[in-house]
């Protein structure tokens, strides 16, 4: 047995189950593109775009605000196993950064940051994002009252050093998807507003190659958690080798959450020929559809 195409997508690690919906819908588009022979890349992208524009999903319109309440930052990535890269860091006031990461990859350049990405979104005609979800506004009310008790542990054991517990209404923090198209092309799509809280200009896991995402031969994985933590192990990539051996995602994408305490939040999707695997030590919102041969 193996899998002709298909696509995993997560709406980050604690993200309520009952929001799988929003990663059926998107995985539902992007089957869409597989089925009529499209590239892994496009579907990804495109089940990015569409979680971005749920409003729901720290993403897109759903990002949250930096800890200053008013800045939104935006991180996003794209990687297929053809050589395909791009990456962009904190920017503003764009409605899909995955579509940006992807305009990226048609440049000479990987990655671009902050304004330098913002006018090249403008340039390649990425609408503009001129106001956050309802959701976004309801998740920072709920940060600001926490910060004002000095409980900020309770959101993201980073800010607190004693025993944290995770708010899953609070820690929608990465959308990610991964895909293989009828060629055998692995692809990986994430994007993010951030973690909560953070400071302006924080920049976490998701847009760095090997510790959010990764895509090769192999197949993709994509990571969802705590940023920083998921960078000092370099997440993606670790599991990626792993399955390099025998193309089988499970027991790796265990292995990777195994390596973090059970007060840090964490969550794995991967897709190789051989199968797919959705691991997280949280609730975590998620959809696959895949075609076996």
């Amino acid at each position: 047995m193996g899998l002709d195409f298909g696509v995993v997508v997560h709406g980050g690690a604690g993200s309520p189950e009952d929001l799988s919906d929003g990663c059926k819908s998107a995985c539902l588009a992007a089957f869409r593109i597989l089925e009529a022979g499209g590239p892994a890349l496009d579907a990804v992208v495109e089940a990015c775009r569409a979680l971005e524009d749920d409003g729901r999903f720290n993403a897109g319109s759903g990002s949250v605000l930096r800890i200053d309440g008013k800045t939104v930052e935006m991180d996003a990535a794209v990687m297929d196993s053809v050589g395909n890269l791009g990456m962009v860091m904190n920017i503003r006031g764009v409605k899909n950064p995955v579509a940006v990461a992807r305009g990226v990859t048609r440049t000479p350049h990987v990655a671009l940051a902050g304004r330098g990405a913002e006018a090249f979104a403008k340039k390649i005609g990425i609408a503009a994002l001129h106001e956050v979800s309802v959701q976004a506004l309801e998740r920072h009310e709920k940060v600001s009252a926490l910060l004002k008790e000095g409980r900020l542990g309770e959101i993201n054991p980073l800010w607190k050093d004693i025993g944290p517990s995770f708010f899953s209404g609070l820690s929608c923090d990465t959308i990610g998807a991964v895909a293989v198209d009828g060629n055998g092309v692995f692809a990986v799509a994430a994007s993010t507003g951030g973690a909560v809280p953070m400071l302006v200009g924080r920049v976490g896991d998701t847009p760095m190659i090997g510790c959010g995402f990764y895509a090769g031969p192999a197949g993709a994985v994509a990571a969802t958690g705590i940023g920083e933590e998921i960078i000092r192990r370099m997440l993606a990539k670790k599991v990626y080798d792993g399955f390099c051996e025998d193309g089988y995602v499970q027991s790796e994408c265990r292995d990777g959450i195994a390596l973090f305490a059970a007060d840090i939040p964490v969550g794995l999707i991967g897709i190789s020929g051989k199968g797919y695997s959705v691991s997280s030590n949280r609730p975590m919102a998620h959809y696959a559809m895949v075609r076996e041969s």
